[in-house]
């Protein structure tokens, strides 16, 4: 383990990936992540072998994201199939968003043990299907100094065990103090791993200011998730200041896979995937004349 103090990250540690754009050298590829498909797969209209195909045949797509809630499958048969139908179409697992696993922050150390270990079956699955890792929550109770403690805890035995199947743990701005950019950057300088990272998602800050939250979680970060909602006539996304988002990203170093993630109600899944699919690919543009301090 490597000494206290402040690490600094790239793109993900176990994963160097190659990817396809309209850009030539892009500064950052896209992908795909499932929750952008929630309604439809909840409701049963598409699963996520659907979801895989869609990527790359709907979208032009070469890497997705996956979601734990959104499929519940034996390891020994739908997770080789998921892996054989992205390899046919020739798409990239690169993590999956693991919930509901427990508390990797318990007050409780036995359940805190135990959320642990139901971690270990998604790391299992994303070794399966080639994954670089997986995103996980950091839940927890207490007071902020309390809370700190807990999920160091868990996220340091949890990153112990992934690196040994070489693989990333990504926490996720995703509710609770994980939403304050600076409590989660203090979480990640304590654990001191470098494969445990932070996976920021410009939605996902609430009462935080998003820029500043950006600015704190990027030097963490092992992927990005682009969270969009509504878009207006120039077909720009109206919550958040994609270019202003994607400086930051940028200027931080990362030169990874950023997801998309539509979940607006007012266009259809496939609509506002398209649409930010259009925004980035305009950014992916842009940013080719962008100059950086990083």
């Amino acid at each position: 383990m490597l000494g206290l103090g402040t690490v600094t990250f790239g793109p993900a540690l176990f994963a160097e990936i190659p990817g396809d754009s309209t850009v030539s050298n892009p500064l950052f590829r896209i992908s795909l992540a499932q929750w952008s498909y929630n309604r439809s797969i909840r409701e049963g209209k598409m699963n996520t072998l659907d979801f895989i195909a869609a990527a790359r045949d709907t979208f032009g797509l070469d890497a997705v994201e996956y979601v734990s809630t959104l499929f519940r499958a034996n390891p020994d048969s739908y997770w080789k199939t998921m892996k054989k139908v992205a390899d046919d179409k020739n798409v990239k697992s690169l993590l999956i968003m693991v919930d509901d696993e427990g508390w990797l922050g318990d007050k409780d150390a036995a359940k805190r043990t135990e959320s642990i270990e139901r971690h270990k079956r998604w790391l299992n699955a994303a070794r399966e299907l080639g994954c670089h890792g997986i995103r996980v929550n950091a839940n927890s109770s207490g007071s902020r100094e309390e809370q700190a403690k807990l999920i160091v805890d868990g996220l340091s035995r949890l990153a112990e065990i992934a690196h040994a199947m070489q693989l990333n743990v990504m926490v996720e701005n995703h509710g609770g103090l994980s939403s304050d950019g600076a409590w989660l950057a203090d979480v990640m300088n304590r654990v001191n791993r470098r494969n445990c990272g932070t996976l920021p998602d410009f939605g996902n800050f609430w009462e935080y200011d998003r820029y500043k939250g950006m600015e704190e979680l990027m030097p963490f970060a092992l992927g990005v998730s682009a969270k969009s909602n509504d878009f207006d006539e120039n077909g720009n996304e109206t919550k958040t200041d994609f270019a202003r988002m994607f400086r930051i990203v940028l200027n931080a170093g990362f030169r990874g896979y950023v997801d998309i993630e539509y979940e607006g109600g007012r266009f259809s899944e496939e609509e506002g995937i398209r649409k930010t699919l259009l925004l980035l690919r305009r950014i992916q543009s842009e940013s080719l004349n962008w100059t950086f301090s990083a």
